[in-house]
């Protein structure tokens, strides 16, 4: 039996991404968001929804850009840091001792220690109540060479991204791989007894 939760943002796992933006004066800043994901294959799109609070908001409708810089679990604690102070207050970046380099299609920072990091251009905005989603189409897709795998596309074991648990308010790392996507579920297509 099922046991009703109400209406919540429980949904899981939520991704762990590190928006960058560059504010108005041009200084680079970071900011963690868990509400995204992947929004559209053609053009290739994601979506980050933030509160309009935040320090990161302003910039992204400044600038009509913005970076997703994936942290490995190892660099969960930064992740959370940049989700915790704000770019108002304080330099995020020097106070982590990050660099940021200027992204090569988007007027937006790149976070050098994160392996993989994507370009996006600000295509559409939706305010949906306490939060605006953001839709970037991505123009450039940067991944160090240690984390591509013989297909020279990332590989989620060798960048171990965390993940996020919204009714935990925690991290976690990403187990194991459990088998291949669009050839799993073929024993229901083929009719075969499934065990």
């Amino acid at each position: 039996m099922k046991r009703s939760l109400g209406r919540k943002t429980l949904v899981l796992p939520s991704p762990t991404w590190v928006v960058g933006t560059y504010d108005a004066g041009g200084k680079a800043n970071a900011m963690t968001a868990a509400w995204g994901g992947i929004c559209c294959s053609k053009p290739p799109s994601v979506c980050v929804s933030l509160r309009e609070a935040t320090y990161t908001y302003g910039a992204i409708v400044e600038r009509e850009a913005f970076t997703v810089n994936v942290p490995s679990a190892e660099q969960a604690k930064l992740a959370d840091y940049f989700g915790l102070a704000s770019g108002r207050d304080r330099d995020k970046l020097a106070t982590a001792g990050l660099t940021a380099t200027r992204a090569e299609h988007v007027d937006a920072p790149l976070l050098d220690e994160f392996k993989l990091n994507l370009e996006c251009k600000l295509i559409h905005t939706l305010k949906i109540g306490l939060h605006t989603l953001f839709v970037g189409e991505i123009l450039d897709v940067k991944a160090e060479e240690s984390i591509l795998n013989d297909r020279e596309r990332p590989s989620i074991e060798t960048l171990s991204p965390p993940i996020f648990s919204p009714g935990e308010a925690a991290y976690y790392a990403i187990g194991e791989r459990i088998g291949p996507a669009f050839e799993m579920g073929k024993t229901f297509t083929e009719g075969e007894p499934v065990a």
